[in-house]
């Protein structure tokens, strides 16, 4: 007959205490928790706030008194608003088109060819991302004023295809420095030529980062404040400028609507361009 022996339980005294260094991590960490919490608070509260007093009563902002949709109807029967809604869609629509269509073919370039002056190409395809809005407006301006070309909605679309170029370009090339070239070298040895193995390999591979960057792109374009409040000219007015020249005779809660609604749709359009980019 087998006898089951349990061990005896360890004294108090005798357990292991966790080590110094362990509780100073663990303290570390929730430290770093708390701070991004109050990050992300710091951020974001203030946008909350704009999209909940968006459905104020009251038309002094930040005294509550009760919830209406009704700011959004005024928006919506606003013409000038409406006018300049249209314009934002135009610009972006015809920017991201073109940019989209420009930057995959300069990742392209960039990615699989080598060709004198292609380093210099390379770090000018990066200066829209890194300089600051400011000095590309002033740039821009510039540059129309020495061209004499009259500041109207097409100036606004040239020198958004010009910032729009580098960051299709930097999402495609990411996309194409992770591809596999034997699918491509594949289909040449099935007796597909160049422009047939872009078409049936390269460009199916490549389409949810050139989807990414042209929604990318398009967001971009339709939030731009700075550079196209620069080379805006007369009946060009877009809806940041509109908005702009709103503030400065007050902020009504109809400011806060159209807020939340750019708001909204440039949030819809950052989040599928992301998504996008991880299932590429």
């Amino acid at each position: 007959m087998s006898t089951i022996t349990t061990s005896p339980p360890k004294p108090a005294n005798l357990v292991k205490p966790r080590p110094r260094r362990e509780r100073g991590t663990a303290v570390r960490g929730r430290l770093l928790t708390w701070f991004a919490y109050s990050i992300f608070l710091f951020l974001y509260l203030p946008i909350l706030i704009l999209v909940i007093y968006s459905f104020n009563a009251n038309k002094v902002v930040g005294v509550w008194t009760g919830f209406t949709t009704d700011w959004y109807r005024v928006l919506f029967n606003n013409q000038a608003m409406i006018s300049a809604f249209k314009v934002s869609m135009w610009v972006a629509t015809w920017s991201t088109l073109i940019s989209t269509v420009l930057g995959t073919l300069a990742a392209i370039s960039l990615e699989r060819y080598r060709y004198r002056g292609k380093l210099p190409f390379d770090a000018v395809m990066y200066l829209p991302i890194i300089i600051p809005d400011i000095v590309m407006a002033l740039s821009a301006l510039l540059f129309f004023v020495i061209v004499a070309i009259p500041l109207s909605r097409y100036t606004i679309l040239i020198a958004h295809v010009a910032f729009n170029i580098s960051f299709v370009a930097v999402i495609v090339r990411s996309r194409l420095a992770d591809m596999d070239r034997n699918l491509e070298e594949a289909a040449a040895d099935l007796g597909a030529n160049e422009w047939t193995a872009f078409r049936r390999v390269t460009l199916p591979l490549l389409m949810p980062a050139i989807v990414s960057g042209a929604l990318l792109a398009f967001t971009l374009s339709l939030d731009d404040f700075v550079i196209t409040f620069f080379v805006s000219g007369p009946g060009s007015t877009t809806l940041p400028v509109r908005v702009y020249s709103m503030i400065k005779f007050g902020v009504t809660p109809e400011v806060n609507a159209i807020s939340t609604l750019m708001l909204l749709g440039s949030t819809f359009l950052v989040v599928l361009s992301l998504v996008l980019q991880r299932r590429s």
